[in-house]
């Protein structure tokens, strides 16, 4: 067991019960980011529990704010020396944005891309620095939305917290340095996450699997083609991405372009988003 750090954990547990306070639900975290309480099933075979045997030790599904059990998680983590704040819960359903900027990816530079491609801009958020270099913006979602976690889906660099997943809290301290807000937007609400980046994060509308497993990429170009107005452009980007992620961009280029100027798109405009979905899954266009 980790050696206590008591400096570390009280500040923590101080910003853990100060986000908490703002409606956020907060559970403890080790110097790995990982939960500092270890499950007590962990030998135990049965079916998962979320929490509903009443102990601590459930991940993310243990966060709460009400400060009295914050207070108690933490007391039980005398190790722990950060907080993680839970996603896609009331009363904000927030989304956390993750660039990333190691291993030689430049997730601002994409996630700006994407903004252009899409037409959509980031509004003022909660912006959250990372020891690494990242940054982790806060967006808020529609209370019947569910956003799913992803890592690179949108682009290389660019993760995804949404339900079921949670985000380093500022004022955390890991093994790595500490997390803090970039200046000037501590006490920012969590912005509206833009209705178009909301698409790009949701799973695409389920179509015929076997469609969809046909190695010559025919239920790609159908779903492209049953696109309606407002979904042509993300049905295409979809696709194409898929397409080139199986080894098939190239030979799907042109009858991905036809689908897409059946559904109105011009063909610079089809050919422009497919690049773009080369560019973001690492090939040459």
């Amino acid at each position: 067991m980790a050696t206590p750090d008591r400096q570390a954990t009280t500040l923590a547990l101080a910003h853990a019960l100060s986000a908490a306070e703002r409606g956020l639900a907060v559970l403890p975290l080790s110097r790995t980011k990982l939960p500092a309480l270890r499950s007590p099933h962990h030998d135990d075979p049965g079916p998962a529990c979320h929490g509903e045997c009443g102990r601590f030790g459930h991940g993310v599904y243990d966060a709460s704010t009400d400060p009295a059990r914050v207070r108690e998680m933490f007391a039980a983590a005398p190790w722990a020396t950060g907080y993680g704040i839970a996603c896609g819960l009331p009363p904000y359903h927030l989304i956390g944005v993750d660039l990333d900027t190691k291993s030689g990816t430049d997730a601002p530079a994409a996630l700006r891309e994407l903004g252009l491609r899409h037409l959509f801009t980031v509004p003022d958020t909660v912006v959250v620095l990372t020891p690494s270099g990242g940054r982790h913006l806060w967006l808020t979602g529609p209370p019947d939305v569910v956003v799913p976690n992803s890592a690179s889906r949108l682009a290389p660099g660019i993760d995804i917290r949404g339900a079921g997943g949670y985000l380093v809290g500022p004022g955390s301290r890991t093994a790595h340095g500490a997390y803090g807000t970039l200046p000037g937007t501590a006490r920012l609400p969590p912005a509206a996450c833009p209705p178009a980046l909301l698409r790009l994060l949701l799973p695409p509308p389920r179509t015929p699997h076997r469609a969809l497993a046909d190695h010559h990429g025919h239920g790609l170009v159908h779903f492209v083609l049953t696109a309606h107005e407002g979904q042509r452009n993300t049905r295409l980007f979809w696709a194409a991405c898929r397409a080139y992620e199986n080894g098939l961009g190239p030979a799907l280029a042109t009858p991905l372009t036809e689908a897409a100027r059946h559904t109105g798109l011009t063909e610079q405009e089809a050919r422009a988003t497919i690049a773009s979905a080369a560019r973001m899954t690492g090939h040459r266009p």
